[in-house]
């Protein structure tokens, strides 16, 4: 996990200098490759930069939710499980209060898949979005088929899940910020508040980018 982190670093430090202009910018993170195309007969180099893929889930209230259903909106993302012992109660404690800070930002969205589809039914999910005191449609809980879901934690950078005798399953605790374009802007570790406070105030600094807005 720590060579994951570090290779993240690297690619946020790369992506923090690529821009000339005065506004503050959140680096992009990820892969990337360029393409190269022809405008008013000059060749022109564009860098495209890795996106969160399709993906197909119900939320909590049964309702089928889509990668579309996140257009034009800023997001973040964990993963975690209802029966969770260890790091997701503190982590949903700590996304609550980006819940409530943005709970009036329309165009922002916070979506948690679980990674253990068979028992976080989505009445489960709802009984577990109660106990939270989470409504409407902010923050949507996830459940898809585990091995799409499994998959998709690759696309956001985080640690495979793991399953384990013990603890069942282990994954990693971030929270992940996804920008209108799909794009990953940046990382945080769930557990740790001042993790949390920084995530809420990049939250800020990416809506504030003329290409979010």
């Amino acid at each position: 996990m720590r060579n994951l982190v570090s290779a993240v670093a690297i690619v946020l430090l790369f992506n923090a200098c690529r821009f000339n202009d005065d506004v503050q910018r959140l680096p992009i993170a990820g892969n990337r490759d360029v393409a190269q195309k022809v405008v008013n007969g000059q060749t022109v180099t564009d860098t495209i930069y890795q996106t969160i893929p399709e993906f197909k889930t119900v939320n909590q209230y049964g309702d089928s939710i889509k990668s579309v259903n996140l257009d034009d909106n800023i997001y973040v993302a964990d993963f975690f499980f209802t029966t969770c012992p260890s790091i997701c109660p503190v982590m949903h404690r700590n996304m609550l209060k980006v819940y409530d800070a943005y709970k009036d930002m329309p165009d922002l969205k916070i979506i948690s898949y679980t990674i253990d589809p068979k028992n976080d039914s989505v009445a489960v999910l709802k009984t577990y979005a109660d106990k939270l005191g989470i409504a409407g449609n902010k923050w949507w809980l996830l459940q898809g088929k585990k091995e799409d879901i499994y998959k998709l934690s690759s696309n956001y950078l985080v640690t495979f899940p793991v399953e384990d005798a013990k603890e069942k399953f282990i994954h990693d605790g971030y929270f992940i910020l996804i920008d209108k374009q799909k794009r990953i802007r940046g990382q945080y570790d769930g557990t740790q508040p001042e993790q949390v406070d920084k995530l809420i105030a990049d939250i800020k600094i990416l809506k504030a980018e003329p290409e979010q807005k």
